[in-house]
């Protein structure tokens, strides 16, 4: 790459040595919230990618610390993506530095990639008059970056800021050795969760968004159509591979941020290749019209499915593309077509191998906004997470949002320290991400009626013991009282008859499960988001005390409810014994029945006799530990500052026989996370993938009487554990 002296210096910092290890040389990238610098690691004398978020430049003394650790668990998520896929851009150092004029600032170091993002690829070839690419050169061109996306995918991370300037082209575009890169996974995460970038971008003036509009999902426009999720990437690379089609032109038109939320929400008009005037075979304009459905239960869930389908519709002659029906990795045999055969790329290039099952752990959040005006209208070589993150955007292609942040529900005003125990979520509707994802499995190929019926289990009758009868019924999920957004609408629901546990599984029954090697053990303090914008050392403090009340592998609390353990556990010992979690409509419905009562006792307010929730103990444990007292639900003592006995409260047992639905821990659904829809559903399920679990019934720590109402609902990191969530399993008739 040949050198430009004249490159303009945004920071004032070209020639400064930073961290005493990357010379910065000059800028070669600017954007809304950040710019990025071509370095030069002076110990292995390499080229890197220094990116420096100016948005985070004016953030309050107190808050850096917290950023700092914010931006170092992205790094560490880009670093773990990318040492698995080499599609994914990498992150390899971080850390802050004061520019010139004392601004301080955080900063990335990536690797640095020779090349372009493919926004200024289509644009470099509208101008030379190329021609546009036909499906299989655009699956050619692509399927690095949906192997890589997949792959991220499985472990139920999203980018959800998928555009052309977030992949990078490397090499000759129409060269068979063309490798695209995708970049940017968590940055706008960072961006989206502080107030520090909130209060920065109320001073640029620019419009708040946590994604790109010329290619945002219905979802990201408005929480009203579900969660977004890996579905939502498939809605983008939909769109960016009609628009490689197009030859560069958007496949979502409009002027503005509404005409665009309008054009990609319009149920009349989806943006699918025929709509736009690509002529497509009826399979391949199905697979479109699915990727690019209004609904994100009616997408693809992940990559895998997506692009799986398009091979399917490609090459209808070839089955092999299909994948397996345990979610396998497809893999055709020696000689089958592929797009790579089909465009100018080499016969030995590697297949696609998707992985298409997903599992529930972290998501990764929102990324970054939209490119601005580049600092060079030519061709330069961009470091990893430059061009394609935030900056070079070489035409305008409607209006570009720059930044993120999530909006917050309160509930009465403020729910405060029970969410930061991680008793409840930080409200936001936005990283319901479920979020958070459910395994994208596919039916298994159909047996025979007769050995299917051979491999039926006998039909039980009644529940196992430990577990008490719901039958099934109709019942209005929800409700359309206006304090609490997440629990709107109510909408009718039909229930079939199940079983559920008369109690929270205790800390003694799932020791015993460990002992016998049967379940993991759970970890012996407690782990969740710092939704409170408290310092990195009081929120390591608040961990710290909340771990005296976890109940594992302490004789004394073997009859209270097993508590600090993440979603998988809970999932893993109900399955071990034959059953599995309540979906969310399971759990409301055994909580009230079809009476529509207000509580899960009736219709009159309980007192400290009906529930374990915060009361006067509460406030003494939290003070003698120098934490910020709760809420309290009544001015009284109920005799636990932390859990109690399950069955401690039968003034609080619901009509078919449960104790401690309300108080106590809340309890893992089974559901990822997603609004609800004004419809009437059978036996109804969550979101088909996320990053966050519903979570119902409130904790010991509970000090709002909104909690009380069983429609009453939260969402969770699944990988979070806290003191105050535990489990009960459910089992079929």
């Amino acid at each position: 790459m040949s050198q430009n002296p004249d490159r303009s210096d945004p920071l004032n910092i070209a020639g400064s040595l930073i961290a005493d290890k990357y010379r910065i040389d000059h800028a070669v990238g600017e954007g809304g919230f950040s710019v990025v610098y071509r370095a030069e690691h002076v110990i292995w004398k390499q080229p890197v990618a220094v990116k420096c978020f100016t948005l985070l430049g004016g953030a309050p003394a107190e808050q850096r610390e917290q950023l700092l650790q914010a931006f170092i668990q992205e790094g560490k998520l880009m670093t773990e993506l990318s040492s698995r896929s080499a599609a994914i851009v990498q992150a390899r150092d971080i850390g802050t530095f004061n520019a010139p004029d004392g601004q301080w600032l955080p900063y990335m170091v990536l690797e640095w990639l020779d090349g372009r993002p493919l926004d200024r690829v289509l644009f470099d070839e509208t101008g030379e008059g190329a021609p546009p690419r036909d499906l299989r050169a655009t699956m050619a061109l692509l399927e690095s970056a949906a192997i890589a996306l997949d792959l991220v995918h499985s472990r139920n991370i999203a980018h959800r800021d998928i555009k052309p300037a977030n992949l990078f082209v490397i090499g000759q575009p129409r060269d068979a050795s063309t490798f695209v890169k995708v970049l940017d996974f968590g940055i706008a995460k960072v961006m989206a969760d502080h107030a520090a970038a909130a209060t920065a971008l109320a001073q640029t003036g620019k419009d708040i968004t946590a994604f790109t509009p010329s290619y945002g999902a219905p979802e990201q426009f408005s929480r009203t159509h579900g969660a977004t999720g890996p579905w939502t990437d498939v809605f983008a690379m939909a769109l960016i591979m009609i628009e490689v089609m197009l030859g560069g032109a958007p496949a979502l038109q409009g002027d503005d941020y509404l005409q665009l939320a309008v054009a990609s929400r319009d149920p009349s008009r989806r943006p699918t290749p025929r709509t736009l005037g690509l002529t497509v075979s009826d399979e391949v304009e199905a697979v479109f019209a699915k990727a690019l459905a209004v609904a994100p239960a009616d997408r693809f869930p992940t990559m895998g499915r997506f692009w799986s389908a398009l091979h399917r519709a490609v090459f209808p002659e070839d089955p092999a593309w299909a994948l397996s029906a345990g979610g396998g990795s497809l893999a055709p045999p020696s000689g089958a077509p592929s797009p790579r055969a089909s465009a100018p790329r080499l016969p030995s290039s590697p297949r696609i191998s998707l992985q298409a099952q997903t599992a529930p752990t972290m998501a990764a959040p929102s990324t970054a906004p939209g490119p601005p005006p580049a600092l060079t209208s030519q061709p330069v070589a961009v470091a990893g997470s430059s061009a394609a993150g935030d900056a070079a955007a070489p035409r305008s292609k409607g209006p570009l949002f720059f930044g993120g942040v999530a909006l917050a529900l309160a509930a009465g005003g403020a729910i405060t320290w029970s969410l930061l125990r991680g008793a409840a979520p930080a409200e936001e509707a936005s990283r319901s991400a479920p979020v958070a994802t459910a395994s994208a499995t596919a039916a298994a190929p159909a047996a025979s009626a007769t050995a299917a019926a051979a491999a039926l289990p006998e039909r039980r009758t009644e529940c196992p013991a430990g577990m008490v009868l719901v039958p099934g019924g109709k019942f209005f999920m929800g409700s359309d009282e206006p304090e609490f957004k997440l629990w709107q609408p109510a909408h009718k629901v039909t229930i079939d008859t199940f079983c559920i546990d008369v109690h929270e599984v205790t800390a003694g029954d799932y020791k015993a499960c460990s002992d016998k090697g049967e379940c993991k053990r759970p970890p012996a303090a407690p782990d969740f988001p710092n939704t409170s914008g408290a310092p990195a050392a009081a929120h390591q403090k608040t961990l710290t005390a909340l771990a005296e009340q976890c109940t594992f592998g302490k004789p004394e609390l073997a009859k209270h409810p097993i508590n600090c353990l993440p979603w998988s556990l809970a999932n893993a010992y109900c399955e071990v014994h034959g059953k599995r979690l309540p979906t969310e409509a399971e759990w409301e419905y055994a909580a009230r029945g079809s009476d529509g009562r207000k509580f899960p006792w009736g219709d009159k307010p309980g007192d400290q006799t009906f529930m374990n929730a915060c009361g006067t103990e509460c406030t003494a444990w939290e003070k003698a530990r120098g934490l910020t007292p709760s809420e309290r639900m009544y001015e009284a003592d109920d005799g636990f500052p932390g859990t109690a006995p399950v069955g401690s409260f039968p003034n609080g047992r619901t009509r078919f026989g449960a104790d401690d639905v309300v108080g106590n821990v809340w309890e893992w659904t089974a559901d990822w996370f997603e609004t609800y829809k004004d419809e009437e559903q059978v036996n109804p399920k969550g979101a088909p993938a996320g990053d966050r679990k519903a979570i119902r019934g409130g904790a010991y720590n509970g000090g709002f009487a909104l909690w009380l109402n069983p429609a009453f609902r939260y969402h969770q990191l699944a990988t979070a554990s806290a003191p105050g969530i535990g489990f009960r399993c459910a089992a079929r008739l």
